[in-house]
């Protein structure tokens, strides 16, 4: 399905990866609906798309309902249909899981998991009238549990569920779904997780390499979209050998000392009184 004429909506459009999928579709002819909750960081997006392109900005969180409404009245008012919606939006925050504050946890929920989960409910009846797609941006991270990521890991985990699910729940709809788990990008998300990232040598993609994979692999139908790379092989390993994984990692931090940053987080001091 070429993208030349089509209605693709991006979510966390403003930045990284959500950003480069706008570029990489707009000079695949799309038209484009961005939101996200920033409208200075939108209309930067904009302003790199390829000239002539449509381009709706429509800001707002998706966390919120009355957002929500929004984005499928503008499109249903202006196209009467979505071939892409793309659920990019996503926050990331690492660390030993007693560090994490209730408020983290929420956020991380409510971002990764529980708005993609409602806009794609809202938007079925414009998807259901392009016979479209569903693009969930996942993570390797939903393949592979990663410590240190332990929250990031079960909603990323639990979109990767939800793909599945929803592909075999709309497919007599017309609708397709694809999951695309990239690895970690050079993007503002990572910005101040060098303690975490570069200890234990995580390799960070490109956001446009990461967007031309995925609008490749949407583009052909396919259910599930992952980079070239031996991350792959790793995930295959985590269904058939977890425990084989489990030392490798356990490995990995020992030999980063990140161990060490758990058991400190779990000093009687930090514990709950």
């Amino acid at each position: 399905m070429p993208l030349k004429g089509k209605v693709v909506m991006i979510t966390g459009a403003g930045s990284g990866i959500g950003r480069a999928l706008a570029v990489d579709a707009s000079h695949r002819g799309a038209s484009l609906v961005l939101t996200g909750r920033r409208l200075t960081a939108l209309q930067e997006t904009a302003a790199r798309v390829a000239a002539g392109t449509v381009c709706a900005i429509v800001p707002g969180d998706v966390t919120d309902a009355a957002a929500r409404t929004a984005l499928c009245q503008h499109v249903a008012a202006v196209w009467g249909r979505l071939d892409f919606l793309v659920n990019n939006a996503g926050v990331l925050t690492a660390g030993p899981l007693s560090d994490l504050e209730d408020a983290t946890l929420e956020t991380m929920v409510a971002v990764n998991l529980v708005a993609p989960l409602a806009l794609t409910r809202d938007l079925l009846p414009l998807l259901a009238a392009a016979r479209g797609r569903v693009v969930n941006i996942g993570s390797l991270f939903g393949d592979i549990p990663y410590p240190l990521f332990t929250a990031y890991c079960a909603t990323k985990h639990g979109l990767r569920g939800l793909s599945g699910a929803l592909r075999r729940e709309v497919r007599d709809l017309g609708i397709g779904v694809s999951h695309a788990a990239p690895r970690g990008a050079h993007t503002p998300a990572l910005d101040g997780l060098e303690a975490v990232v570069e200890p234990l040598g995580m390799r960070l993609d490109e956001p446009e390499d990461i967007a031309r994979t995925i609008w490749d692999g949407a583009l052909r139908g396919a259910d599930t979209i992952y980079p070239a790379g031996p991350e792959r092989l790793y995930g295959l390993i985590q269904a058939l050998l977890p425990g084989l994984l489990d030392r490798v990692i356990n490995r990995q931090l020992r030999r980063a000392g990140m161990d060490d940053a758990i058991r400190h987080a779990l000093r009687p001091a930090a514990l709950p009184r």
